[in-house]
């Protein structure tokens, strides 16, 4: 007689949502982005005469939340229309 056992003992295929958001360029570049934005800030300041500074801290503040909000929603979008597979057994 021939054996007809079959091994039936595979990995099932699971997936989370999407890739880690540190495995992404999406949040080196937004971390690029705030930087500039702060150093920026820090860099153009009151000149010679006084006067108001041309990129003060509220609007350093503005730019960083608009970049958030950039951030936050590329982060949504990734999410909700890809997936990252492993195996049962972490392969």
């Amino acid at each position: 007689m021939a054996n007809t056992a079959r091994n039936t003992t595979h990995d099932r295929r699971l997936s989370t949502e999407t890739k880690a958001s540190t495995k992404t360029t999406e949040l080196y570049l937004y971390v690029a982005a705030v930087l500039a934005v702060v150093i920026t800030a820090l860099v153009v300041g009151n000149g010679e005469g006084g006067g108001e500074d041309p990129f003060g801290a509220e609007q350093a503040l503005r730019y960083i939340t608009f970049l958030t909000i950039g951030y936050m929603v590329a982060r949504g979008l990734a999410k909700s229309g890809s997936r990252d597979f492993y195996d049962e057994h972490g392969n």
